[in-house]
């Protein structure tokens, strides 16, 4: 009498001598592409990484023999890389509370949570909150100059991530990121856009989602280097506007809206009012420093 399996009746199974052992056991033996794999990521775990990271410290050691870490301000030595010497930190002005809740300019004295500046109440912008790392001389208009006009992408790195720290208040309440666009002259001719260098960083060490294209400059306006608030207003009337295919990735969104300086605040005004127009739900701004006049 033959079964299928063993049973209750204690009888086993007869196998047919022709047929594979695969067919019979319950646990096959894993076959010898299994075990490859299986001592493959072994020595993988215990020897190739271990090794790749004492190769790649190596190679950043050497490299810092033949090129020692520099200010990237001053290009005096430093400890590390991308970071500022003690001498130029300390010429950074960094722009801390207490400050106007809506301009996000300091005040001399603390007059208690949640005030507002004279400026912002005498002419209301029309973003929502403005915060930045600190004022605009000095150190922090050097790095603003050499990313800007001396092709020195590499210092986002270092000013997007000072920008978070800056932004903590706003971070949480975006929904995404959209940086100040240049017009497509101005792009070609400068080759990168420093807010949206910045913007990815701050994007990248935040997870708030980047929409480099939801904003478009659709006029090329003239430098604003000298003019003055008034001009400013002018010259940026109708620069810009959210094109019908980038309305879905801000539509009902709460943006933060990043650039390198805050001046006036023409541009960001002249951005906002696009993103508002385009759907946004609210627009704060981000940036990295701003102008701050003696009578603020």
């Amino acid at each position: 009498m033959q079964h299928d399996r063993a049973g209750t009746s204690g009888f086993r199974e007869r196998r047919d001598p022709a047929a594979p052992a695969a067919a019979f056991d319950d646990d096959p033996l894993p076959d010898a592409s299994e075990a490859k794999q299986s001592i493959s990521r072994r020595v993988l775990r215990r020897v190739v990484r271990p090794a790749a990271g004492w190769l790649g410290a190596g190679l950043r050691a050497a490299v810092d023999i033949v090129y020692p870490p520099s200010c990237i301000a001053c290009q005096a030595a430093t400890g590390e890389a991308q970071a500022l010497c003690p001498s130029c930190w300390g010429e950074m002005r960094f722009i801390e509370r207490p400050y106007c809740e809506r301009l996000g300019t300091p005040f001399a004295v603390d007059l208690g949570e949640g005030m507002v500046s004279p400026a912002a109440i005498a002419d209301p912008p029309v973003f929502g909150r403005a915060r930045a790392v600190c004022r605009f001389d000095g150190t922090a208009r050097e790095l603003v100059h050499r990313l800007k006009y001396g092709d020195r992408t590499d210092l986002a790195l270092t000013m997007g991530r000072m920008m978070i720290q800056a932004g903590r208040e706003l971070l949480p309440d975006a929904d995404v990121i959209v940086p100040v666009p240049l017009h497509r002259f101005r792009l070609w001719t400068r080759r990168f856009n420093q807010a949206a260098a910045l913007a990815q960083v701050v994007s990248r060490g935040s997870a708030v989602p980047l929409a480099p294209l939801a904003l478009t400059r659709v006029k090329r306006t003239r430098q604003q280097v000298g003019l003055t608030r008034a001009q400013r207003a002018d010259n940026l009337q109708g620069a810009f506007k959210v094109l019908p295919a980038a309305r879905p990735q801000i539509e009902g969104r709460r943006v933060l809206l990043v650039d390198d300086v805050l001046t006036t605040g023409a541009t960001g005004n002249a951005a906002a009012r696009a993103l508002l127009r385009g759907g946004a739900r609210t627009v704060d701004i981000l940036t990295f420093a701003r102008v701050v006049s003696d009578g603020t």
